[in-house]
C-alpha cells in the first residue's frame, strides 16, 4: 500500500492551488502545513508538495524525461471525470489528449489527462 507522494514543486503557492483543488475535489484533506510544504491525505496516504530549500536548480519537472511521468487517480464516475476536466482550467491544469477525450488510454478506459503549470501530468480515471 502507499503510504506516501512527494512532489517537488518550483513555487509552493501554484502548486498548492493546483493540487489543493485537484486533491481536494478527489477527496483528500489538508492534512500537513509548513513554511515550504503542504499535505492532503486520503486515509492512511497523503501527497506533498515542497519547495523544498535543498532542491537542486533546473528548468523544472519534464513528464517525458526519466522520472516520474504521470499519477493516476480513481475519480469516481465518468461525470465526475467529465466534471474535474472541464473545472481543471480554471484551476491551472491544462488537458491532453483533448482530440481523445475521454479515451486516449484505449476504448475501454475513461479518463482525463491533466497537466499543471510546472509540467507534472495527472490521470483521473473513471470507474465501472
Amino acid at each position: 500500500m502507499l503510504h506516501h507522494i512527494e512532489l517537488w514543486v518550483p513555487e509552493l503557492t501554484r502548486a498548492a492551488r493546483s493540487w489543493g483543488w485537484l486533491l481536494g475535489r478527489l477527496g483528500y484533506e489538508p492534512y500537513q502545513e509548513w513554511e515550504h510544504g503542504r499535505s492532503w491525505r486520503q486515509g492512511t496516504a497523503y501527497v506533498v508538495v515542497e519547495e523544498s530549500p535543498a532542491m537542486r536548480g533546473g528548468v523544472g519537472h519534464d513528464r517525458l524525461r526519466p522520472g516520474l511521468n504521470h499519477l493516476a487517480f480513481h475519480a469516481g464516475s465518468r461525470p465526475e471525470v467529465d466534471a474535474l476536466a472541464a473545472d481543471g482550467p480554471a484551476h491551472g491544469w491544462t488537458p491532453l489528449f483533448a482530440e481523445r477525450y475521454p479515451h486516449a488510454g484505449g476504448p475501454d478506459h475513461y479518463a482525463a489527462y491533466l497537466e499543471n503549470t510546472d509540467g507534472f501530468e495527472v490521470e483521473l480515471v473513471a470507474g465501472p
